[in-house]
């Protein structure tokens, strides 16, 4: 198996493995959020709020914690994508 990290700078690969393992953790923590509603996404987890499939409370604020999570990690993977892309 070839190391990934084999010639990345050391201070450029911490951030990297940083980065990913917070894309990681943020994309599980929304699947448990949308889990206890069996909702694919946000989407279809407001579309049952709206329709009172389930109670407003808490799932409403489980659909805007999902969301935040969603938003956070597109924005940690953009600055993955920028590090990569500074020719390591």
């Amino acid at each position: 198996m070839s190391n990934f990290f084999h010639n990345v700078p050391s201070e450029a690969a911490v951030q990297m493995n940083a980065l990913s393992r917070l894309i990681y953790d943020l994309r599980e923590d929304r699947k448990l959020l949308l889990k206890q509603y069996d909702a694919a996404d946000e989407a279809e987890l407001l579309a049952k709020i709206t329709s009172g499939e389930v109670a407003e409370h808490p799932a409403y604020d489980h659909y805007l914690g999902a969301k935040m999570l969603a938003d956070t990690r597109e924005t940690i993977r953009e600055q993955l994508r920028e590090l990569l892309a500074t020719g390591l």
